[in-house]
């Protein structure tokens, strides 16, 4: 059912200028499929539809232009600037401080880039360690980290 009411949501928006769940819960309905706002709300963070500036200068639910990639790499700058305190490489580790509670979260993040040569992301509350293959990886997912405190 899911793949369905995304595809119909897809149709939708490209159609017609969707502005809010409201509306895109109404123009389901008029195409037979009922939804709650919960689950629309679920289908756009999904889709990773967002809102644009349209035509007649109102807002409407368009596709992202971001890939997955760009996506994750945006999460990633976020969550250091915000929750990271320290990192640093001790030969093929790369020992991450956070905030309290938020080591998880780094470590989510970085999996999420999929990095070749990363073995394993170890989180406990404050603290993450990233097991790199080698010494000269730690040192390259040092300066890749650096990067995203960069403005």
């Amino acid at each position: 059912m899911k793949p369905g009411r995304q595809n119909v949501i897809m149709e939708i928006i490209s159609e017609q200028e969707i502005e809010t769940q409201h509306q895109l819960m109404h123009a389901l309905s008029e195409r037979g499929i009922r939804s709650t706002q919960a689950t629309l709300s679920r289908d756009i963070k999904e889709m990773g539809l967002v809102k644009q500036l349209g035509p007649h200068g109102t807002y409407r639910y368009v596709p992202s232009n971001r890939s997955s990639d760009e996506e994750a790499m945006l999460k990633l700058k976020t969550i250091f600037r915000e929750s990271v305190v320290s990192y640093d490489v001790a030969q093929n580790l790369l020992v991450i401080k956070t905030l309290p509670a938020l080591a998880s979260a780094a470590c989510s993040a970085i999996d999420a880039m999929h990095i070749e040569k990363l073995v394993g992301s170890l989180a406990g509350d404050d603290t993450a360690f990233l097991a790199m293959k080698d010494s000269e990886s730690a040192k390259e997912l040092y300066h890749t980290l650096s990067l995203l405190f960069e403005r």
